[in-house]
């Protein structure tokens, strides 16, 4: 990601609000997305934590600090929210946990490596056929969802 670590003041389009039909088909794809998620077994922390990770590496603080927020609302340990960058090297998450940020970094930075056959035979060992159709749409829509915070650069202030 190229980010020069400065804010503008450019106004931008808000491009939920300029085709706003466009953005309930998102939110309703997000609310099936959640269904399917929970119907696949998939704990409602890990599909938070999951939609953190996606916002960190995207860089959308105002998915990070909506994600972060419902996750401790939840339950979510705060401790696991504050090492999730780190992940890999952390004893917080389980085996489940591990191949679904596995999977779910490996396509959200797609163009890094079109979701190699090793990132997707890693989490294969561990999730189901479900599972990993469920973390996927989660990281497909939430990757969405970052590109139009991102793009129409919502507010995000303490």
């Amino acid at each position: 990601m190229t980010n020069t670590g400065t804010m503008t003041n450019t106004q931008r389009v808000n491009i939920g609000k300029q085709h706003p039909a466009a953005y309930r088909t998102l939110i309703a794809l997000s609310t099936e997305v959640g269904s399917s998620a929970a119907a696949a077994g998939l704990d409602p922390l890990l599909v938070e934590l999951l939609k953190i990770r996606t916002s960190q590496i995207n860089g959308c603080s105002f998915c990070l600090r909506m994600h972060s927020r419902d996750a401790l609302e939840k339950g979510e340990n705060p401790d696991r929210i504050a090492v999730l960058p780190g992940w890999e090297e952390t004893g917080y998450f389980s085996e489940t946990d591990r191949a679904a940020l596995r999977l779910t970094e490996a396509i959200t930075r797609v163009a890094d490596g079109h979701v190699s056959d090793e990132e997707y035979h890693a989490a294969a060992a561990t999730l189901s056929a479900d599972q990993i159709s469920a973390v996927a749409w989660l990281a497909t829509v939430m990757n969405a969802f970052n590109r139009v915070a991102i793009t129409s650069r919502y507010t995000v202030t303490g």
